[in-house]
């Protein structure tokens, strides 16, 4: 018998379940496996059908973070990514919040305060006031001070999400900032740091570079930072854009990152004049190849994080079976062997205790204790009280065992919490011989088996998917390529094309 989800569960649950349906349909079956292996974490313990779900524990959308420093361009890119004006974009701050654009029904942008993704289990920022109140040290700033949502009808958003953040220069709130910076660079799956080429001197950027470059190298994920050198226009005068990237690139270096790649853009409706014709030709090519990359690397995520999504369920399975169950049962072995000894120990104190008392008894009131012998009401009941304290002492033990066996088991694991599950198998009512933890015997073992089974089918459907995917977008490359190869004087855009610093390739 298992614990049912609670209401709220199961409204989030259907609510993903109809999104995906929407945005990414390969994946719809998949809520129903992650619900059976959810009532499988409920029966056993380790998770609360109150208010968790394995679901909620990812990301289900891919996430493309958008980080840089004031006027490098973000918003400008993401409107042009997304084809709609969602963001505002100034040489000033304009936004001093972190904004998570996602798909909507409605052709207009609807603008939704932090609270709509701090409640969501769907989204990345769930639960994260709690995170913010840690870190704005009870200032009372809320959720709604650093996080807002956005929700446009565009199809580059189906199936992903975007977040634009605010510039790192920001004043009394950067720490706060950069701390969320760090939350956003762990879960997103491609990250798009901005410079501004109008201030081609990387040192006022230090700090901050040195933050972002650090906190990646911790996790030896540097492929998915991806750097880009915006408004590249404002160059050409000097013809040394080379240089500007090469200097940029040593001070990615110094850092400790030799793998990101340096992208070149530019925003030709807001660009200067470029007086030469060549040049311009030069950097129209160069700006429109990166900024395709660009999207390509973005389109690209989406089927990783859809792979992630069934090999997380596939991981979560298999640390029930090969983690959870057989941690749990050394732990009971443990609890068990304490429990015996501390009874047999504290048991023979008892009895030693009944003897002397009644051999006190028998030499100062023979006569009392004879007569109570006799009766035999008074005899059961003080074979019933004996019996009352022997059972006192085993409970005593048992809840004594179990508290100091479950400091050692950790509370937050791939497969949930060890800690609630060890000592739900350590109610009075079970019995301490039993060696299989509740919900996790043979007939959940087989359900699990059967999970990781399902994995493979929604493995060959994401294959075939993608597959398609993949010759449709040959077949566009195609015709991209034929038209790129009449662009004016594009074999010139090789001379352009900054040389790398010491130890780093420039391209990707």
């Amino acid at each position: 018998m298992f614990n049912r989800p609670g209401n709220r569960v199961n409204q989030q649950l259907s609510l993903l379940s109809n999104r995906l349906s929407e945005e990414n349909p390969a994946l719809e079956g998949v809520v129903d496996s992650f619900r059976a292996l959810d009532r499988l974490g409920y029966s056993a313990g380790l998770m609360n059908p109150e208010e968790e779900s394995y679901a909620f524990t990812i990301s289900w959308w891919p996430m493309i973070a958008v980080l840089g420093t004031f006027s490098a361009g973000k918003s400008t890119f993401i409107n042009e990514y997304i084809g709609a004006t969602v963001q505002r974009s100034g040489s000033q701050a304009v936004d001093d919040r972190f904004t998570v654009i996602s798909y909507g029904t409605s052709e207009e942008v609807k603008e939704l305060p932090g609270l709509a993704l701090d409640g969501d289990p769907r989204f990345p920022f769930y639960r994260v006031s709690n995170e913010i109140e840690r870190l704005s040290d009870g200032a009372g700033r809320t959720v709604d001070h650093f996080l807002a949502m956005k929700t446009v009808k565009s199809e580059r958003l189906r199936g992903r999400i975007l977040i634009d953040s605010p510039g790192f220069d920001a004043d009394e709130q950067r720490a706060t900032i950069l701390q969320l910076t760090d939350h956003i660079i762990d879960l997103s799956d491609l990250v798009l740091v901005f410079f501004d080429a109008r201030h081609p001197e990387p040192g006022a950027m230090r700090d901050t570079l040195e933050h972002l470059v650090n906190r990646v190298a911790a996790r030896n994920d540097f492929t998915k930072l991806v750097f880009v050198l915006n408004q590249i226009d404002t160059t050409w005068r000097e013809d040394n854009l080379e240089e500007v990237v090469s200097a940029w690139q040593r001070a990615v270096v110094r850092q400790g990152n030799a793998t990101g790649r340096f992208y070149c853009l530019y925003n030709t409706g807001a660009a200067v004049e470029i007086g030469d014709e060549k040049v311009r030709a030069r950097y129209e090519y160069k700006a429109a190849r990166d900024r395709d990359e660009i999207h390509a690397k973005i389109a690209e995520i989406s089927s990783s994080r859809s792979y992630r999504i069934v090999g997380a369920m596939q991981a979560i399975a298999e640390s029930m079976e090969m983690d959870a169950l057989p941690a749990l049962k050394g732990a009971l072995g443990r609890w068990r062997r304490w429990v015996v000894r501390a009874d047999a120990v504290m048991m023979a104190v008892v009895l030693i205790v009944v003897v002397y008392a009644a051999q006190a008894m028998a030499d100062g009131f023979g006569p009392l204790l004879e007569a109570i012998q006799a009766h035999p009401v008074t005899s059961g009941f003080a074979a019933v009280v004996l019996l009352a304290v022997l059972l006192g002492v085993h409970v005593f033990n048992r809840r004594w065992a179990a508290r100091r066996i479950a400091r050692s088991l950790p509370d937050e694991t791939a497969s949930g919490n060890w800690r609630a599950a060890f000592l739900k198998n350590t109610v009075f009512w079970r019995s301490i011989f039993r060696k299989s933890p509740a919900g996790l015997g043979r007939g959940a073992i087989r359900q699990l088996h059967a999970l990781r089974d399902q994995v493979e089918a929604y493995v060959q459907r994401l294959n075939n998917q993608f597959m398609d995917e993949g010759e449709a977008r040959k077949e566009a490359r195609a015709g991209a390529q034929s038209v790129q190869a009449s662009a004016p004087d594009a074999g010139a855009e090789s001379r352009e094309e900054a040389a790398p610093a010491p130890g780093q390739e420039t391209r990707g």
